[in-house]
């Protein structure tokens, strides 16, 4: 007979955020930046801001996926 896992247990959120490669990380990122641009008119000037914004972004909802 095999444990059960608890009830709210997510296997997502065990495996996700440590899975996650470096480079699939810079492409949510990347993603993530081009958008914001996108929803600025791509207004120069803001691409450092919307790679920190979505970094951060990115960061946080990795972290709950814990």
């Amino acid at each position: 007979m095999t444990a059960m896992p608890p009830r709210n247990f997510d296997p997502l959120h065990f495996c996700v955020a440590p899975c996650i490669s470096k480079e699939v990380r810079s492409q949510w990122i990347a993603t993530a930046a081009y958008y914001k641009a996108e929803r600025r008119g791509f207004i120069p000037g803001y691409e450092t801001q919307d790679w920190r914004e979505a970094e951060l972004e990115i960061e946080v909802r990795l972290a709950d996926s814990f």
